[in-house]
């Protein structure tokens, strides 16, 4: 089973319950940390890196002898990235997707692509479980192309744990994609039910199944739960606040590490998830 691990919003805890859950079914399956601009999972599972490469997008070269003003490529830039100057495209390569819609439209084929460094992947394990990570270079400006690569590092067989961005954007629904069933973390208050709302509907309107683990719930109000009882909504696992656990987490440890006893609630979580699969 791919289960993608999500949230509305930052903060929520779904970092620290990817991990815990990846240590808890432990050999055999595997962990993506898909959250390329902010990859944490390292730090808590500390895997043994085994490789470690350079990863690069598409960018377009013009050759400005070629160009003849037509200005296709501006007209078909959703993202502003290319301008026409006295009749000359600029690249603002700041804001460039690499979706090579400029590459196919220029008639004159004056735009041709070059390797742009942007990051790099590491995959490694823990104790059998396998790991892979991106790690986003500082100012690029979209992370779905190394989502998408350190996707592919899944292992043929077995489990896989996908630590998702946060939010409702691009790179969180890249992530999800293709998720067999998505568990979202959030918290109960305001923010986290507004939030929560949105990755709800996200998740309803690309078609993947999902179930709820609210994260310090004793601290919050019963908005989110009386929500979750209105929309149907199924709670899988309620995880009080525990003073322990942040101590843990601040030192760059799971939960398990302070509180083992969860290894077993996670694992029938993930049983529960599968068997709803199945039937």
């Amino acid at each position: 089973m791919k289960l993608a691990i999500a949230s509305g919003k930052g903060g929520t805890g779904k970092t620290s319950l990817a991990c815990a859950l990846a240590r808890a079914l432990g050999p055999g399956a595997a962990l993506l940390d898909c959250d390329v601009e902010e990859p944490d999972c390292a730090l808590f599972l500390k895997p043994v890196i085994e490789s470690e490469t350079d990863f690069s997008v598409p960018v377009p070269l013009i050759a400005p002898a070629k160009c003849k003003g037509h200005g296709r490529c501006q007209e078909v830039c959703e993202y502003n990235a290319i301008k026409l100057f006295n009749g000359k495209p600029f690249l603002f390569d700041h804001m460039c997707h690499s979706c090579g819609g400029c590459v196919l439209a220029c008639p004159e084929k004056a735009i041709t692509e070059k390797a742009h460094p942007a990051g790099k992947i590491r995959r490694g394990q823990i104790s059998g479980l396998f790991f892979a990570d991106g790690i986003m270079n500082i100012g690029e400006p979209s992370p779905v192309r190394l989502i998408k690569a350190v996707k592919k590092l899944a292992p043929a067989s077995g489990d896989v744990i996908i630590d998702c961005p946060p939010g409702t954007s691009c790179p969180m629904i890249n992530a999800v994609a293709g998720a067999d069933f998505c568990l979202l973390v959030s918290e109960p208050t305001p923010f986290g039910l507004s939030d929560l709302k949105l990755a709800v509907e996200t998740l309803e309107k690309i078609n993947i199944p999902y179930a709820l683990v609210i994260n310090r719930y004793d601290l919050g109000d019963k908005e989110m739960e009386n929500w979750c009882v209105e929309k149907s909504v199924k709670i899988l696992l309620r995880i009080p606040f525990d003073r322990e656990i942040a101590t843990a987490y601040s030192h760059g440890e799971t939960m398990l590490e302070v509180r083992p006893e969860y290894s077993q609630a996670l694992i029938a979580m993930f049983n529960v998830i599968k068997e709803g699969l199945r039937a």
